[in-house]
């Protein structure tokens, strides 16, 4: 097999060797580790180290440190190819999870997931900017669509075991961290030794650069990431503190989750390459908004759990519509720009998630119903933004107020 294959010539490859079915397996893999991780943190965490909101949030302000720096990126890849370098990280999120319930107190949680949290991040980092490389834009809608379906298909099936076999057969953290990091890491191990290295038809500026015509962007991924964090950190620790959910609860929860994704994913990816990336979003943050004060009400008027279960899937589902930003990125880019802007766009959008979990942490403690109307009134932000994305974005017609590039008839 050759070592290195440009993109023009994936044709004379077997499938099972192009850059798609690399990309589905890496979507496999991540969250075959990062997914087992989430669903068994809130249990482990507040179990063998009797976490509060404070240390939830701390821990989540470390785990975003990394992404942060995702900046680095755009340094490793002048010595380092970013297909080499996305399956390095893959390596390091897997085995960093396979050893996560070794270390059961507050430095060693934080230490192995600073360790976990390099490698997810490099990892995504990478992974957007080949998946924008690789896919052909008129496809990258419903293509991405399907690697969402993947990775959903991939979390379902570590959470139906957790499920199934928690309480029947007495796993334990150890054993189910073990499981799902190290077959990350074996994926990833074999990724790097199975394909050969894609050749991109444009060569990828090495150096950090921030264009003024990528602004909404940049604003979009900024506000996303402060939004996103709200979820990440306290809807889940919500569904342990306040209704005593136990390990396979929480999957069982998670589970609805990705069954949904797997149907409605391929379904989003085809609505945003029919409706735009304006509407998409804007639809996904009026949905956000609904989603947050509803989080609220399930503090300030005593909602059950069933409704709190019942938000936490459609809230999910929400979020899968960000693969639209993605679109609209790789509609305005100059080709040579999306490895350096993917890198730079993941830093901004955890410039917020640095502070923004401990901070909360201790409002959480004083109100739990506030951080989920602050994170209404972040999707309120984040709707008047796309209402900028023109109908049909392209270089010189980033926004609507644009002028570079007419606009096709509709």
């Amino acid at each position: 097999m050759p070592k290195y294959v440009h993109l023009d010539h994936i044709g004379d490859l077997p499938f099972w060797r192009r850059p798609i079915f690399l990309l589905a397996l890496m979507a496999f893999a991540m969250p075959m580790a990062f997914s087992t991780w989430s669903a068994l943190l809130n249990n482990f965490v507040i179990e063998k180290a009797g976490f509060t909101g404070v240390e939830i949030g701390l821990l989540h302000t470390v785990r975003e440190i990394p992404g942060f720096l995702a900046v680095g990126v755009i340094a490793l890849i002048i010595f380092i190819r970013e297909q080499v370098l996305g399956l390095v990280s893959l390596g390091l999120l897997g085995a960093a999870t396979a050893v996560t319930a070794w270390f059961p107190s507050l430095s060693g949680i934080l230490i192995v997931t600073m360790l976990s949290s390099i490698g997810f991040h490099y990892y995504e980092t990478v992974n957007q900017s080949v998946q924008l490389q690789w896919i052909d834009k008129k496809r990258a809608p419903q293509v991405l669509g399907k690697l969402v379906a993947v990775g959903s298909g991939a979390s379902l099936l570590a959470y139906g075991l957790i499920v199934i076999g928690w309480e029947r057969f007495g796993l334990s953290y150890n054993t189910v961290y073990l499981a799902s990091g190290g077959l990350c890491l074996m994926i990833a191990i074999y990724c790097l030794l199975a394909f050969p290295q894609f050749e991109t038809p444009h060569p990828q500026v090495k150096k950090m650069i921030l264009r003024r015509r990528y602004w909404l962007y940049y604003a979009l991924q900024f506000m996303a990431g402060a939004r996103r964090q709200i979820f990440v950190v306290f809807a889940g620790f919500m569904m342990v503190e306040r209704f005593g959910f136990e390990v396979h609860e929480v999957t069982s929860l998670m589970l609805v989750n990705f069954v949904a994704n797997m149907a409605f994913a391929p379904l989003m990816g085809h609505a945003v390459a029919r409706w735009g990336e304006r509407r998409a979003l804007v639809f996904e943050y009026v949905g956000l908004i609904g989603v947050f004060l509803a989080y609220g009400g399930v503090y300030y008027f005593a909602w059950g759990w069933i409704i709190a279960a019942a938000l936490y899937v459609l809230d999910h589902l929400f979020f899968a519509l960000a693969l639209a930003l993605k679109t609209y990125f790789q509609k305005i880019a100059d080709p040579a720009d999306i490895a350096p802007t993917a890198a730079v766009a993941f830093t901004i959008n955890h410039i917020a998630a640095v502070f923004l979990p401990v901070l909360l942490g201790f409002l959480w403690v004083v109100s739990p119903g506030s951080v989920f109307v602050l994170a209404a009134a972040m999707a309120g932000i984040s709707l008047l933004l796309a209402l900028l994305i023109p109908r049909h974005p392209a270089p010189g017609y980033e926004t609507v107020f644009g002028r570079g590039v007419a606009a096709p008839a509709e």
